[in-house]
């Protein structure tokens, strides 16, 4: 979609829309100290947040479970939404405004309650496996063990969407790519300023991959086709450094929304955008329950 093109133009069986998003450095809850010296279990009553540390095998390391709920609900078997942190950041730091926007939006009756859940994914993972230590089986394995312990996500603890931001929203499509290969398909997709970049010169200066081979093997652009009918939401600014991938991947992917509006890769577009990723991910859960 370039700039010029007129917005909220339909693209096949799925409509791309352009919203009135303007233009993350971090979206913090301002928790950045280390977690091994305090509770286990630390509950925020004021924003709806229960912030846990679990080990993970997979990852080999203990990891922090960020668990984000709209306020007035009962919590038991709520549906969750997967959010993946960006490049150099952590569960801690992806709450931000997640738990009044899904609380207001739950309150006013747009869209049914769930949760989001952050967990610590590796600051330069790009959410693959590398050696010893693999955020991707964490999600897949691990997290619907963790949710089914806690009672959410139903019997099965399955996420039954995900979300991410940068590096994260790189994350989400590729989770989605692999939960369709396991015959259990997400029920929604949505990705704020994915890390979609372009080139192999421009990602290898991320030290993210071993070689270009394997990140073509995982890369969202070349995949379009293996993420299957996910209704997929898309957002990013038109000043913002992952522009050309993302407009790229609204052309060939044609999702159910997408946003290209004035903004940078900065926390002013992510607090503006990701009230509609709520409202989104909202939907397609409300969507999914009257099939």
């Amino acid at each position: 979609m370039g700039d010029g093109e007129p917005r909220g133009r339909m693209l096949g069986r799925r409509s791309v829309l352009a919203s009135g998003v303007a233009g993350l450095a971090a979206l913090s809850i301002g928790l950045t100290a280390d977690l091994d010296t305090r509770p286990a279990v630390q509950y925020m009553d004021e924003s709806n947040v229960l912030i846990e540390q679990v080990h993970s095998q997979a990852r080999n390391c203990p990891v922090h479970l960020v668990t984000m709920f709209p306020k007035g609900v009962a919590r038991e078997g709520l549906p969750v939404c997967l959010m993946l942190h960006g490049r150099f950041g952590d569960a801690r730091k992806s709450a931000g405004g997640l738990p009044t926007w899904l609380s207001d939006a739950v309150a006013a009756r747009r869209i049914p309650p769930f949760a989001f859940l952050a967990v610590d994914g590796g600051g330069n993972s790009y959410w693959h496996r590398w050696p010893g230590d693999d955020p991707m089986s964490m999600l897949l394995h691990e997290v619907p063990r963790w949710l089914a312990e806690r009672r959410l996500g139903g019997p099965s603890g399955q996420p039954f969407a995900a979300a991410g931001i940068s590096m994260g929203g790189f994350g989400a499509l590729l989770y989605a790519r692999r939960r369709l290969e396991q015959g259990n398909p997400l029920s929604a997709a949505a990705v704020v300023s994915p890390a979609l970049i372009t080139s192999w010169r421009e990602m290898s200066k991320r030290r993210a991959f071993a070689n270009e081979a394997e990140w073509a093997a995982m890369d969202p652009l070349r995949h379009i086709d293996e993420l299957g009918d996910v209704p997929l939401g898309v957002w990013c600014g038109t000043e913002d450094r992952f522009i050309e991938g993302t407009r790229r991947f609204i052309h060939a992917a044609q999702p159910e929304y997408a946003s290209t509006t004035p903004g940078g890769h900065n926390s002013r577009y992510y607090r503006k955008a990701l009230p509609e990723v709520v409202d989104f991910v909202g939907g397609q859960l409300a969507r999914s329950r009257k099939k």
